[in-house]
């Protein structure tokens, strides 16, 4: 059973739903040690004072705010723990809204909420309005020295919190326009039929981490002293004829589709007569 992160409740007008927050996503990524090249040995990182050029342990580290050139205000744990934020400990709910307006570059992390015993009710209750609404609720909560805004929605029989950036941590330029060019009506056509060939539901489970996966076959092989061998770059293509590079990707991804499903038949019909074959040995 994984920890929770944090503890409080969910403010929905005057109902309070006692909850709990969970880390939702899991960093999988190959982890490497820094060695020392000539004998491997592992590097160690140590604290060095700049003033007394000498090791510092954790105990002794204070943290402090620059307010000018090596001049700092120096906050304890105390002071954190003293904010007067109502978030450190409550999820008040102020809006909420479709989904659909905020826009994927303000999501940061995805946790999920758990209720107490105590609020099991209360939240099913707002589970199930947001879901018959289709809205997400817009909130602040506190966590990990940081106050952050926040959204909520209900996913497989829990409610997510994702926490948002604010608008000023965003660097996107906002109304920034792609410079006038001349897209004509065929050119618009051959790339809808394009994307219409590729428009799916979207599957997760597609897709995998063939970086990662690419990875661990190098370091197998190291371990097994086998030679690399690195794959080629493709060689990069200069579009000169627009419409014809958009022509030939749309026969060649009808093309695919066509093999797919002929390849989906196939299997279907096996196994069909696979399981034919059986009902007919079982039967006899």
């Amino acid at each position: 059973m994984p920890r929770s992160i944090w503890r409080g409740a969910i403010s929905f007008g005057i109902v309070s739903i006692p909850v709990r927050l969970f880390t939702a996503t899991q960093d999988k990524d190959i982890s490497f040690r820094m060695l020392h090249e000539k004998d491997n040995a592992r590097i160690r990182f140590i604290r060095i004072c700049s003033e007394e050029e000498t090791e510092v342990s954790n105990d002794e580290i204070v943290r402090g705010y620059e307010y000018e050139k090596d001049h700092y205000v120096v906050l304890t744990d105390e002071d954190f723990d003293q904010l007067p934020l109502p978030s450190k400990h409550t999820i008040d709910l102020t809006a909420f809204v479709e989904a659909e307006e905020i826009d994927p570059v303000f999501y940061e992390k995805s946790y999920y909420l758990e209720p107490e015993d105590t609020g099991l009710k209360p939240f099913a209750l707002l589970m199930r309005a947001l879901q018959e609404k289709g809205l997400t609720a817009v909130a602040k909560i506190a966590i990990r020295n940081k106050e952050q805004l926040c959204a909520l929605r209900p996913m497989d029989g829990t409610l997510m919190l994702e926490t948002l950036f604010y608008p000023d941590e965003i660097r996107v330029e906002r109304g920034a326009e792609v410079p006038e060019v001349s897209v004509s009506d065929q050119e618009l056509q051959m790339a809808s039929a394009l994307i219409d060939l590729l428009t799916e539901q979207f599957d997760p489970a597609k897709y995998q981490d063939t970086y990662r996966e690419a990875l661990m076959q190098v370091i197998d092989a190291k371990l097994e002293g086998q030679e690399v061998v690195e794959a080629e770059a493709p060689a990069p293509t200069k579009v000169v004829d627009l419409m014809a590079a958009l022509k030939a990707s749309v026969e060649a991804t009808r093309r695919q589709k066509e093999a797919q499903a002929g390849s989906a038949r196939d299997e279907d019909a096996e196994a069909t007569t696979t399981a034919s074959s059986r009902r007919r040995r079982a039967a006899s």
